[in-house]
């Protein structure tokens, strides 16, 4: 069946129902802010921020890799779509319901706990992942991507601005674990409504391609690296910039352990991380039809080292809230520009493949916040926000060889 213009609306607004619902639980469950801060009011300490870094942002993405050719192979993808995001309901659940029963000399293994359920949520959004970018690509027409991821942001961050606020009123509310719990509960809740938009997709275009297994799925990266030679430089950007998402919860601990900051501390980191994203959003969707990606990929690195190099300098707590403006700034740009670049080098019939493709770029933001732990306690945080600063630097060359003309 063609994809004609009122399908490809009709799955426009599914998927912005699921934003938008999205973006209302997104601070309840936020991994910057408000997961590490549970972590280090459980007891955690670097290495436990760099374990929960590493499964949250590269960790969970690095395993697209297995869930890619398991779902190459399937000719329609909605039903995993639908089995990721409800696997998601179940965890955010499931780490309310702990909390909620959490005792005072339960502290011993509640952390491996919440692990659990972490990683639960973060591997079902990798495997949902999957199945989303390949049906997005699919049910909407090409003139309309780039509208949608930056409609998609701003409405995102507007809602996401407004229950910022309430986020931050139910960590004052309510003692640890509580506030937690509650704010899990609601999260797990509006996550359910958003699975709504997921139901209401018209999924058109089955999927031709076929990969029989691990083995197979690595050949045909090989073939495809050398065929396609921006596939490798898309995969060093991802290695090299994809670390600076995982910045902030570093942020968060620095500033407990400098500063004793409290909840309604982290519940403003929150509010300010938002506006960073709301503002980039609101310039990229007046520039959608100008603004190259190029503009934005270059952008990002020098934000990225911007945002490490304030982190050296800022002594004030109350200065401490503009890192994370920054660091909305960096997240929206690569959300953004990534999953746009995505679309650019891959086609309907390899979508799926890429999307794992790109997995194997989150070899490095996998392993470096675990080492980032080691590096702290070792060798203290200049010499790990230096090396950070290294990495993202290296960026700048692989979007030079990358060169996006769009």
């Amino acid at each position: 069946m063609e994809l004609t213009r009122k399908l490809s609306n009709h799955n426009f607004k599914s998927f912005l129902w699921h934003a938008t619902f999205l973006a209302f639980a997104k601070n309840f469950m936020d991994v910057d802010t408000i997961m590490p801060s549970m972590v280090v009011n459980a007891g955690g300490g670097a290495m436990h921020i760099g374990i929960l870094t590493a499964i949250m942002m590269g960790g969970s993405s690095f395993t697209q890799i297995f869930f890619a050719p398991f779902l190459s192979n399937k000719t329609y993808k909605k039903k995993f779509l639908l089995l990721g995001i409800n696997t998601r309901i179940f965890a955010l659940l499931g780490l309310a319901i702990l909390l909620l029963l959490l005792q005072g000399n339960q502290q011993i293994y509640v952390l491996w706990l919440m692990f659990f359920f972490i990683t639960t949520f973060s591997l079902a959004g990798a495997f949902t992942n999957v199945s989303y970018v390949d049906m997005l690509g699919k049910s909407i027409n090409q003139d309309k991507r780039k509208h949608f991821f930056s409609i998609n942001q701003i409405v995102s961050g507007i809602i996401v601005l407004s229950s910022a606020f309430l986020v931050k009123r139910l960590l004052s509310w309510k003692d640890y674990p509580e506030n937690y719990a509650y704010m899990f509960f609601a999260g797990g809740t509006l996550l359910l409504i958003a699975s709504a938009g997921f139901w209401s997709i018209k999924e058109i275009a089955p999927s031709g391609l076929k990969i029989s297994g691990i083995k197979a799925f690595f050949r045909v990266l090989q073939v495809e690296l050398k065929q396609n030679k921006r596939l490798g430089y898309f995969l060093g950007y991802i290695n090299t910039q994809g670390i600076a998402v995982s910045f902030l919860p570093f942020v968060i601990l620095y500033a407990k352990e400098t500063f004793n900051t409290q909840n309604a501390d982290i519940g403003t980191f929150l509010i300010y991380k938002v506006i960073g994203i709301v503002l980039v959003s609101i310039l990229v969707l007046l520039g959608a039809t100008k603004i190259k990606y190029n503009l934005l990929l270059y952008s990002n690195v020098l934000l990225s080292l911007l945002l490490v190099s304030l982190t050296f300098a800022i002594k004030d707590l109350a200065l401490v809230r503009y890192i994370f403006v920054i660091g909305g700034i960096v997240f929206s740009l690569f959300s953004i520009s990534m999953n746009g670049l995505l679309l650019e080098i891959s086609e309907n019939e390899n979508r799926a493949l890429y999307v794992g493709f790109a997995g194997a770029g989150n070899i490095l933001p996998a392993i470096f916040p675990l080492a980032g732990g080691t590096i702290i306690n070792h060798f203290g945080y200049k010499v790990f926000f230096a090396l950070f600063m290294l990495t993202i630097s290296l960026a700048a060359f692989f979007i030079f060889k990358i060169n996006c003309k769009k």
